[in-house]
């Protein structure tokens, strides 16, 4: 036995990560071809037709956009460049970077990055080939004190220390911004606790690292590292990347803070990104913006000049309302002239969204007054601006109405310098409150909480239900602009920072090029098909439309989903343990990509990338001793005990890194290669094995599942294989998957448990069976479909060929090749898809017809005669009038990826 300190694990983990850091910056193509075959001659490629993800050609991008292709394996080298034109035959400055490679060292995965300046059209036509370059582009310089990127129109200082991250934004030889900081405003008590008086403290971020990403021609990417600081008091890790484009004015923003305090005594009252802004000319000249629904402005300045007892002039009220300067006052009626000084300068403006069906805008004139009611709404796309007819700084963020409570600030704008806040969470809110939501209700031991898991479904264990390491990361948008924007340009800057243009390829393509395992695009070719099609779209209608009819939005909440419904509340059960929100549990986020992949649908798009976003970086713990670890779903989202890396799964983040190349969700990915590591802390187990005390591991014998956990651990390492060809990732899958294979029964072994140092299980040598319904139900059906597509590997494909054969084979079946019956399983419809690979696999017609009877019976799922439809129900029984169906998130992700992966390997066998 070894001693395992919290230090030793973290600091293992560090040693791996940068090892495998170390193998990356040597150069991902001779990492993956020293683990390759000699490449075949490569077959060349077509150009691939890229479209807007939500149609139509967009006004504006947020600064310009980010998108990965996929490439058939053996089709182009993994250095391949590639030049983008319109429809038109136009060319398109592209930047290229790879993401991913096959083992032969071709190109798997491209990232593509165009601006904002670049010819915009509906499609355009990627090809392999040299790039065009544009007017302008990126470049950037770096000094030991400063790093700063010019996009030909704006040039932006970012500072390697001290608390002004972005230390100025200049555009024509004029500072537009400056100051760019982090803010954060704590209390030490909740609000909801009326008690003694409240201490108060704001926070400033303090930058630890810079490090340049990318560095052009079209796109450069700076990533900032650091903590919010106080005098010696330092909290709040954070992770910034800002994105800046050729040609634009556009910054964008990738926001991601780390919970590092302590739930009982700190409580955030304020979380924004504050810019200052110069204010130059008269008060008159100085606007104030805020965008509202449907292209909707509220346009503002600091001093009116309309709606006087006396008219300036209609040319004058035309101009101020516009944005543009005002007329010289000399031509003015001197009644308005001689009288401006008694006219109330408004210099502070807010927009509080502080929840999902209303926002609010006030004004006043500075600190000490009070706040005027100026006008509401319901839900705001997210963009201010404050400035003048010279220049000013639009400030935004996506997902504001559904990450509520948000507000857009001005303050100051009557003095000479303006500050702009983008609050991801208002100080009008009430304080940030993760604590615990009950006491334990005394269930102290485990036979307590086992007992209590009876009735509510809730895992509980003290000091378990902590946030201490989750992350939220939120998108933002500013732009340094020449002059105040009309209406029109703003409403269309603030359609950018809400919905982001996405370029995409097709269903079609992608399917082609062979990615991410069984999946086909739609075919409604037969009735049988069509059939089939019209329930994987009803039930993903219903759990989208759900989202908004049940108000699942907020900062901590938005992108998931609940679990299971209450038909007598007409309610999903919110307040159920184990039954409220739904954090990954039976691979949601898997269903929702594959019926986006398939379908190319742009809500279907935005659905699963909301959570993504949530359940890699809410779900899951970035920081301490369980780093690497899911939370189970509950009523918080880090509430249940039981940590698991089936949550913090790989496999679910995967697909908005390569379908979009943003280099978060791969910050995502690659903390997980060495989550293995965290059974060295943690027994999953230790309710039921009989444990005792204190967990004393064995790193030879460790007891980590060689299917759910592993399932989700070879995610990593495939990804981390993929992305770098780090021999390390390699060997570790490969070692695992034919260690499982080795094993007396393989996959279904029962006493099989896993050396840390080789990656691999061992167990006795008599044959003995452990089968568990979820085994494969949290990604590993579709690791081991990807893995076994990359390798050759008979001996592992024999046998996971095998328990795909029997999970839903005969009792007599199970018994014949493990020597006993598997024992009473569940979830069979989910495994229908498992049974129609060993079909093909086997070439086995028999199976392939079993596979559709497992679907149509619907075992722990949906049968066919089941009611597919919606029931409306009113008020007075609820609140507001909802839709109901026999759906649960569980069993509509299973349907979702047994029909889907059925209809891709024996389409052709349904009736």
């Amino acid at each position: 036995m070894v001693d395992v300190s919290r230090r030793t694990v973290l600091t293992s983990a560090l040693t791996s990560a940068l090892t495998a850091g170390a193998v990356a910056a040597a150069g991902p193509r001779a990492a993956s071809a020293a683990a390759a075959p000699a490449a075949a001659a490569l077959a060349g490629h077509d150009p691939v037709d890229v479209r807007w993800l939500e149609g139509g050609t967009p006004a504006a991008l947020a600064g310009g956009a980010t998108w990965g292709v996929p490439w058939p394996r053996g089709a182009l080298p993994g250095d391949q460049q590639f030049a983008l034109t319109t429809a038109a035959g136009e060319a398109v400055p592209v930047q290229t970077w790879t993401t991913a490679w096959w083992p032969d060292s071709s190109v798997k995965w491209t990232a593509h990055a165009v601006a904002d300046a670049a010819p915009r059209d509906a499609s355009y036509r990627l090809a392999p080939g040299a790039p065009a370059r544009g007017e302008h582009a990126v470049t950037v310089r770096e000094n030991p004190g400063k790093v700063v990127v010019d996009t030909g129109v704006v040039q932006v200082e970012f500072g390697r220390q001290g608390d002004k991250v972005v230390r100025e934004i200049r555009r024509g030889g004029e500072v537009v911004a400056k100051d760019g900081r982090l803010v954060v405003q704590r209390q030490d008590s909740p609000d909801t606790d009326r008690g003694g008086a409240l201490s108060f403290e704001a926070f400033s971020g303090t930058v630890r690292a810079v490090t340049v990403e990318q560095s052009g021609p079209v796109r450069a990417v700076v990533k900032v590292e650091g903590v919010h600081r106080k005098g010696r008091r330092e909290w709040l890790p954070f992770v910034l990347r800002f994105a800046l484009f050729a040609g634009s004015d556009g910054i964008r923003l990738v926001h991601t803070f780390f919970v590092d305090g302590d739930e009982d005594t700190d409580f955030v009252t304020g979380l924004g990104v504050r810019f200052t802004v110069p204010m130059r000319g008269e008060l008159y000249d100085r606007h104030v913006r805020f965008a509202g629904p449907d292209g909707g402005v509220l346009a503002e300045a600091v001093r009116g000049v309309t709606g006087l007892r006396r008219d300036p002039g209609e040319a004058v009220r035309e101009a101020q309302v516009a944005g543009r300067a005002l007329p010289d006052p000399a031509g003015w009626d001197q009644r308005v002239t001689s009288r401006l000084h008694w006219i109330p300068a408004w210099g502070d403006h807010s927009l509080a969204q502080l929840n999902a069906h209303g926002f609010e805008i006030r004004k006043r004139t500075g600190a000490g007054h009070s706040w005027i009611r100026v006008d509401a709404g319901g839900r705001a796309p997210g963009l201010g601006y404050v400035g003048t007819p010279a220049g000013g700084l639009a400030f935004g963020m996506r997902n504001f109405w559904q990450l509520h409570p948000t507000e857009l600030e001005v303050t100051g704008a009557a003095t000479d310098e303006a500050d702009a806040t983008v609050w991801m969470w208002s100080p009008r809110a009430e304080a940030m409150d993760l604590r615990f939501y009950h006491d334990g209700m005394g269930q102290d031991t485990y036979p307590e909480q086992l007992d209590a898991l009876e009735i509510t479904y809730e895992d509980y264990e003290p000091g378990f239900g902590t946030p201490y390491g989750v992350a939220r990361t939120t998108e933002l948008m500013f732009w340094a602009l020449p002059a105040t924007p009309t209406a029109a340009r703003f409403a269309e800057l603030a359609e950018a920072t809400a919905t982001p243009p996405l370029p995409a390829s097709s269903p079609q393509h992608n399917h082609a090029a062979g990615v991410f395992g069984s999946w086909s695009p739609v075919d409604r070719s037969t009735p049988a098909r069509a059939t089939i099609e019209d329930r994987l779209d009803a039930i993903h209608r219903y759990h989208l439309e759900q989202v908004d009819q049940r108000s699942w939005y907020g900062f901590w909440d938005y992108g998931d989903v609940m679990h299971s419904y209450d038909g007598d509340r007409h309610q999903w059960r919110y307040d159920v343990g184990g039954y409220a929100w739904d954090n990954s549990e039976l691979s949601t986020d898997l269903w929702l990509w594959y019926h986006y992949l398939r379908t190319g649908d742009a809500a279907a798009f935005r659905f699963a990338e909301a959570m993504s976003r949530h359940t890699g970086e809410v779900d899951v713990y970035h920081l301490g001793e369980w780093k690497g670890l899911g939370t189970r779903h509950g009523v918080q989202h880090w509430g249940d005990s039981a940590k698991q890396v089936r949550i913090s799964n790989a496999s679910y983040r995967r697909f908005v890194y390569f379908l979009t190349g943003d280099e978060r969700s791969g910050d995502l990915l690659r903390e997980l290669v060495d989550s293995d590591r965290t059974y060295l802390v943690l027994n999953a187990g230790r309710k039921v094995d009989g444990s005792t005390g204190g967990y004393d591991p064995d790193p030879a014998a460790l007891p980590l599942s060689k299917t759910t956990d592993w399932g989700a651990i070879a995610g990593a390492w495939l990804t981390e294989w993929e992305r770098g060809g780090d021999p390390r990732a390699r060997e570790r899958l490969l070692a695992g998957a034919r260690s499982v294979s080795a094993l007396p029964n393989a996959w279904v072994q029962a006493d099989a448990t896993y050396d840390l140092e080789s990656a691999t299980f061992s167990s006795g040598p008599d044959k003995t069976v452990s089968v568990g319904s979820l085994s494969s139900v949290f990604g590993l059906v579709e690791v081991m479909t990807e893995l076994l597509d990359l390798v050759d590997e008979p001996e592992v494909e024999a046998r996971w060929v095998e328990f795909c054969r029997l999970y839903n084979g005969t009792k007599a079946e199970q018994k014949e090749a493990t020597g006993a019956d598997w024992g009473s399983l569940n979830l069979k419809q989910a495994y229908s898809r498992a049974t129609a690979y060993a079909a093909v696999r086997l070439d086995d017609d028999a199976l392939a017809a079993r596979a559709w009877t497992e679907l149509a019976t619907g075992h722990a799922g949906y049968p066919d005669g089941m009611d597919w439809g919606t029931r409306r129900v009113e008020p007075p029984a609820v609140l507001r009038a909802v839709d109901e169906a026999d759906f649960s998130s569980n069993a509509s992700a299973q349907y979702g990826l047994a029909a889907i992966q059925c209809l891709a390997l024996v389409g052709e066998r349904l009736a």
